[in-house]
């Protein structure tokens, strides 16, 4: 897959002066995830499933 068709964005909490965030992607196997101050870095790939696991602990403060 090519990374660089995704369309990548930022949280709502993501400072707008190009503060160090990450950014997401979905696309049909689930959720890319990269370092936005590096978008031609490493990407990590995660099920739809895992990253709702994720952001569901995120919220609930684990």
């Amino acid at each position: 897959m090519d990374m660089t068709e995704l369309h990548w964005r930022k949280s709502s909490y993501s400072s707008g002066n190009g503060g160090d965030c990450v950014e997401i992607a979905s696309f049909s196997a689930g959720v890319a995830v990269r370092d936005s101050k590096n978008p031609s870095g490493p990407v990590l790939t995660v099920s739809s499933g895992a990253w709702s696991a994720f952001v569901g602990g995120v919220k609930a403060g684990r």
